[in-house]
């Protein structure tokens, strides 16, 4: 069995295939879903985005009680809060304010991914995970905002899509992450065992 460096291991691999799911289900609802007036599109995506923030929350909590990764999952959380807030404090029945905050909360996403990937991030798979979503994120936050002339299922379809994106790395990454997990574990099993046959 190949030597697994455990700096590569995400231990909160859980949190990725929760934040996954959810996003992959947010994604389809909004790409085939009911969100043709902009009121149950604010509520739904508030909702969606503090149901994630709470997620990256708990991933925080976990990282921190493992001394690893803690500060990136409370970025995570806060960009997601502070996103929910402002769509329920600032779009409400207002089209533009909602195209704005979508468009920011995507490349902010986009941006943080990219900054993960490069500078928080040494598995070369994980690495081009973080890096082509945030990519991804960057260039649809760009999109949502030169969308804001078409109806509100447009751009709602192009923040799905983006969710979609995120849903799917995220579950990439967390199973590759707990493979991971599973196979460091098994090493140091089998290095313990070694050691007492030599003594």
């Amino acid at each position: 069995m190949a030597k697994i460096n455990r700096r590569f291991i995400d231990k909160h691999w859980l949190v990725f295939l929760v934040r996954g799911a959810l996003a992959i289900a947010f994604g389809c609802f909004a790409l085939f879903g009911g969100m043709a007036n902009i009121e149950n599109a604010v509520a739904m995506i508030s909702i969606f985005l503090l149901f994630v923030g709470i997620v990256d929350a708990v991933g925080a909590l976990y990282c921190s009680t493992k001394k690893h990764g803690w500060i990136n999952a409370i970025i995570d959380a806060l960009v997601d809060v502070i996103a929910a807030l402002a769509m329920l404090f600032f779009a409400k029945n207002d089209l533009a304010n909602t195209v704005i905050i979508l468009s920011v909360y995507t490349i902010v996403s986009g941006i943080i991914d990219i900054f993960h990937g490069f500078l928080s991030t040494v598995d070369p798979t994980d690495r081009f995970i973080r890096i082509l979503a945030g990519a991804c994120g960057c260039i649809i936050g760009v999109v949502i905002l030169n969308a804001g002339g078409f109806e509100i299922t447009t751009f709602i379809r192009f923040f799905g899509a983006y969710m979609m994106i995120v849903g799917i790395t995220s579950l990439i990454y967390g199973v590759h992450n707990r493979s991971q997990n599973i196979e460091d574990k098994v090493a140091r099993k089998q290095a313990y065992k070694n050691r007492k046959k030599r003594k």
